[in-house]
């Protein structure tokens, strides 16, 4: 089990609100979220678009993730290809990005094979979603000082972009924390352990983590 110290545990699935489901099995419903890893990246497959400094975004979902290998096979991280294309494919079908949907899809089918319970709770959202996420935040925790610590406007969030996701349950999330650089995927916040976007092109580790999203307002 991945314990939970020091971060808060609360709602890290749904945190203003419940997560809902994608055809093919992957749930997909805060903003932002294991420190900046000391390891290098080490592809999960040699053509992922954008991991290892690759031409990131390029190419449908269902064409890149079948680069990498045949339906059926079995990748190079044990996973089942025509598994990990099927929930990429539906992570695309919300509106995420191409291959950070590929990424997540990956790490999903992998912390699966490892016993491990990862789903996504929060994908790509409209900026009138984000919007009331912001509105309803500066309801809870009654500042727009203290909100902006949880939450982006539409104009600042990744997930309007589609380049960010939130995961849960908890144990999920702290295994992506601990092996998402091996699949791409970087926790951007240290108050939020559910929020991952895609190592930026060319990088090779994680940026170290910003305290909260405060910043970006």
């Amino acid at each position: 089990m991945y314990g939970l110290t020091g971060a808060r545990s609360e709602a890290v699935v749904g945190w203003l609100g419940g997560p809902t489901t994608v055809s093919g099995g992957a749930p997909v419903g805060p903003e932002h979220g294991a420190g900046a890893d000391a390891h290098a990246l080490t592809c999960p497959e040699p053509d992922d678009e954008g991991c290892a400094g690759g031409a990131d975004g390029a190419g449908g979902a269902a064409g890149a993730a079948g680069q990498d290998g045949a339906p059926g096979s079995t990748g190079k991280d044990g996973t089942d290809d025509a598994h990990v294309v099927a929930i990429s494919d539906a992570l695309v079908a919300t509106g995420l990005d191409p291959t950070l949907a590929r990424r997540v899809a990956r790490a999903q089918a992998a912390a699966e094979a490892d016993g491990v319970v990862l789903s996504v709770t929060s994908g790509k959202r409209t900026a009138q979603e984000q919007e009331g996420l912001v509105a309803d935040a500066i309801k809870r925790y009654g500042s727009k000082r203290e909100a902006s610590r949880w939450v982006l406007p539409p104009e600042s969030s990744a997930h309007v972009q589609g380049l960010a996701v939130d995961v849960g349950p908890t144990e999920g999330a702290l295994w992506l924390g601990e092996h998402g650089l091996d699949y791409g995927l970087c926790r951007t916040y240290a108050n939020e352990v559910w929020h991952f976007e895609p190592l930026p092109k060319g990088a090779t580790t994680c940026a170290p983590m910003l305290p909260d999203s405060s910043s970006g307002w």
